[in-house]
């Protein structure tokens, strides 16, 4: 189950979209053939309490190379992305300003 200590009918569909998260991705094929699952972004937004940093903090513990971000953290940090559109007219976020 996924952060089974969070319930209510709020949390339906964050963990649908973790789950999507945990077992998703596009794949990679390298030069030399190995293949590859490709990075996945999550963008947590809603109201106060609504448990996002323990959602987030969930897949960290469930995934070895999942990496948490908060707000505090990635604002000190400098953390920037912006929205650009690839070759097939398809969106996608890239780090960096």
């Amino acid at each position: 189950s996924i952060a089974p200590s969070l319930s209510g009918s709020y949390t339906v569909d964050i963990k649908k979209a973790i789950t999507c998260l945990l077992f998703g991705g596009t794949r990679k094929i390298l030069k030399d053939g190995m293949k590859l699952r490709g990075d996945v972004n999550v963008l947590l937004l809603g109201d106060p309490s609504t448990a996002k940093s323990q959602f987030l903090k969930f897949v960290t513990r469930a995934a070895p190379i999942a990496v948490y971000t908060s707000g505090k953290g990635s604002s000190a940090a400098g953390l920037t992305a912006s929205v650009v559109r690839d070759a097939r007219g398809e969106f996608y976020l890239e780090g960096g300003a």
